[in-house]
């Protein structure tokens, strides 16, 4: 991980990016993964994938997955396992494919840059995938130098989403010896179960309508701001700005 982000003496607040279609869009290949290892467990091919653009995290995306596809609710759990281990190697096998057929969306690598550029603030990932593939994702566009990777909260770490906020920020608090809570934590995200993790996580939540869903049913889900895309990345870091102003020096 090369992010410039190794030299900060008063880190005042963690920004929590999402991945999927709030920085990067990568097609059909998470689908993919997701086909060949089902096919490759199951030993058959799947008839129905994992919905777009939801934000629920891979454990649960692929346990519907064997469940939507005629798999019972105990062999299922059985062959979870299998499954979190054959989706990441499947997945990286496309990592050309993320490159090629990927897009980074619009205004997303100026906001990282912006953000990563201020000395008191922490930025890295808190996402629904398993952290293999979150990793792919981030490198095949050079976003990784741009967050502190090493500090995010994954799927790989706890399938239920909220509950990677205080992962993330026990990381962070860790790193800087700062003290990370709901007063001084933003994640920046695109979907209702971005929203989701930070109200129930403990985060301030700036939502993005780069997604699926529109601005509107993001304001009403309880975003405290609710952005078009990041194509301004000056309003962003004023956003955080005001939602973190009381937090003050950790």
């Amino acid at each position: 991980m090369t992010a410039p982000v190794t030299s900060r003496g008063a880190a005042r607040a963690l920004v929590l990016w999402d991945i999927d279609r709030t920085l990067v869009y990568v097609g059909e290949v998470d689908r993919t993964a997701y086909r060949e290892a089902f096919a490759e467990v199951v030993g058959r091919p799947a008839e129905r994938l994992p919905a777009k653009g939801t934000g629920v995290t891979m454990p649960l995306a692929i346990r519907g997955l064997l469940e939507d596809n005629g798999v019972g609710e105990r062999e299922a759990a059985e062959l979870l396992p299998r499954m979190l281990e054959a989706v990441p190697l499947r997945f990286a096998a496309h990592a050309e494919n993320v490159r090629r057929l990927g897009s980074v969306l619009p205004g997303a690598m100026q906001a990282l840059k912006a953000v990563a550029a201020e000395p008191d603030l922490v930025p890295t990932v808190v996402t629904g995938n398993l952290e293999a593939n979150a990793l792919i994702k981030l490198r095949a566009f050079g976003m990784d130098r741009y967050v502190h990777a090493a500090l995010g909260g994954y799927s790989s770490d706890d399938a239920h989403r909220p509950a990677l906020v205080a992962i993330a920020q026990r990381r962070a608090g860790d790193r800087y010896d700062s003290t990370f809570d709901a007063s001084n934590t933003v994640i920046v995200g695109d979907s209702l179960e971005d929203v989701r993790t930070g109200l129930q996580g403990g985060a301030h939540v700036i939502a993005v309508a780069s997604g699926t869903t529109p601005a509107d049913r993001l304001a009403a889900a309880g975003a405290d701001v609710v952005l078009p895309d990041l194509t301004d990345a000056a309003r962003l870091l004023q956003e955080i700005r005001d939602l973190t102003d009381s937090a003050g020096p950790q």
